[in-house]
């Protein structure tokens, strides 16, 4: 490793924030990958513009992550910098129909923070496992709701680490994607506008969301959620399983049987059997209906060919 980096990195944010060869399976909801060069936590958005002001100026590459919850990254790790906008930037302020909530904050905190405040209209978000900086990259939804419903401003940082505003209008929401995506920028706070409700209707909704998953998710394996975007006028969970997959393996890798939208995390899976049951499947749904099944999972680091490479 470079130590003259290193130090450079650690003059960014406080040393004890810094760790070099950081397994990335203990940073993803998949519970796989391996380490990265540096994993680095920084404490505010001053630290994250100083990050990858650096990162740029060293020519070193970087990747931001939140909560790992829709990430696979490779059994070879990461060569470059991960900055982690986690627990240290989550603060969450309520302020009459009103939350901010900064890019670490998990959405599970602000939809406790929305009931707590009789705040109708998160209720879709509370049981999605990540944290509203990347929900909001994703434009994230469940069960009929999405981040565009909600969000009424994000506030980003652009590569050369300036700040930046965007209204609802300027994210350019769609179907898994955003400008700030596509811009790759970093998201750093969150506006969300949402109504008064009754409490107890709110808790409800939550719970009856709750109970929804739990009978047809596979929760109780490591996983990433929904491993494919939905193709236009399909599902692709009926179409895995339309296709005969339910339940297929690869390695430690598996279609789960209880929901074929899910690639889960058997026991020991490499990212590379996940990898390659991805292609499999959308391979042979492909083969059967004529239909490309894309990830919905991000992929970090260093794989066989992708579909589009073979």
């Amino acid at each position: 490793m470079n130590k003259e980096f290193y130090e450079k990195l650690c003059g960014c944010t406080a040393p004890e924030r810094v760790k070099e060869q950081e397994p990335m399976a203990g940073h993803t909801t998949f519970r796989i990958g391996g380490a990265a060069d540096y994993y680095v936590s920084p404490a505010d958005s001053e630290e994250v513009g100083k990050l990858i002001r650096l990162c740029s100026e060293e020519q070193v590459p970087y990747y931001i992550v939140g909560n790992g919850s829709n990430l696979l990254v490779s059994d070879q790790g990461y060569r470059g910098v991960i900055i982690a906008i986690g627990r240290e930037m989550s603060r969450i302020e309520v302020e009459g129909c009103t939350i901010r909530a900064q890019a670490g904050a998990l959405m599970s905190q602000i939809a406790a923070a929305a009931l707590e405040h009789g705040l109708a209209g998160f209720e879709f978000a509370s049981g999605i496992p990540g944290t509203i900086g990347g929900a909001a990259v994703m434009n994230a939804g469940a069960y009929g709701g999405e981040m565009k419903d909600v969000i009424e401003e994000v506030t980003a940082m652009d590569a050369k680490g300036s700040t930046i505003v965007l209204s609802k209008d300027e994210l350019e929401f769609g179907y898994r994607t955003s400008l700030v995506m596509k811009k790759k920028y970093i998201v750093l706070e969150v506006c969300i506008g949402l109504e008064q409700g009754a409490k107890e209707e709110i808790r409800e909704k939550m719970e009856d969301f709750k109970q929804r998953r739990i009978s047809k998710q596979p929760l109780e394996y490591p996983s990433a959620g929904s491993t494919f975007k939905r193709p236009e006028g399909y599902f692709a969970g009926k179409l895995i399983q339309d296709t005969g997959l339910r339940g297929f393996t690869v390695g430690g890798a598996q279609v789960s049987e209880k929901h074929s939208g899910f690639v889960i995390n058997k026991g020991g899976a490499s990212a590379e059997d996940v990898n390659r049951l991805m292609q499999e499947v959308s391979d042979r749904v492909y083969e059967k209906f004529g239909v490309r099944l894309e990830p919905e999972v991000r992929r970090l680091g260093e794989f066989g060919p992708k579909q589009d490479e073979r």
